[in-house]
């Protein structure tokens, strides 16, 4: 991610009975151009989370990212020292699990080494990045007495609830770039997006 994008957040703020977003609060409404300066505590502005995290910075998560440039800008096993910047993270471990943490390298650097994950077996549809993921993973919970997943069960628990609110993030992202700010209905009841805790 640049430098630019990472410093940028989305406020969200109610006026003229719509959500209007934009990357800071405007001195007049974008629709009916009235003064915004003194409003109600439930009409002040709320910063919209990002959903992208310094992928270098997380322990222990599975991480997502697009192959080439970043979400929000144009668009084997190997270890990267920068490129995931700007990724979306998925706890692996539970919190009372913090303790395999310490072994976590170790058991990583084991499975990473065995001859099915070297280069010339990589098959992008069949033995890629995302199955080495998964089949760490069931090793990890098959150690800890635990049932292992599967590929469809994994993606819809885990990654797609994560993928869906970055998508929201980015098409709002884009559109206020694009226009300078992006309106819509407030709805009557708002539905918190679902917290993906650790799996392990």
């Amino acid at each position: 991610m640049h430098c630019a994008e990472a410093g940028k957040a989305l406020i969200k703020f109610n006026h003229c009975e719509k959500y209007i977003y934009s990357f800071s609060v405007p001195q007049c409404c974008p629709l009916c151009q009235q003064d915004l300066g003194s409003r109600k505590l439930e009409d002040a502005p709320v910063s919209i989370a990002n959903p992208f995290t310094n992928g270098h910075q997380e322990k222990c998560s599975f991480h997502l990212r697009p192959t080439q440039g970043t979400f929000l800008s144009a668009h084997g096993v190997q270890r990267d020292g920068a490129g995931w910047e700007q990724s979306i993270s998925i706890p692996l471990l539970q919190p009372h699990m913090y303790g395999m943490m310490e072994q976590w390298d170790k058991y990583l650097e084991d499975f990473s080494t065995s001859g099915t994950w070297l280069p010339h077996r990589y098959e992008e549809d069949h033995h890629n990045c995302y199955t080495y993921t998964l089949t760490f993973i069931n090793c990890v919970l098959m150690a800890e007495g635990r049932q292992q997943l599967e590929k469809s069960e994994f993606t819809e628990k885990y990654i797609v609830p994560r993928t869906r609110l970055a998508s929201k993030f980015i098409t709002l992202y884009r559109a206020i770039r694009e226009h300078g700010f992006y309106v819509t209905d407030c709805p009557q009841h708002e539905a918190q997006p679902p917290e993906g805790g650790g799996l392990c």
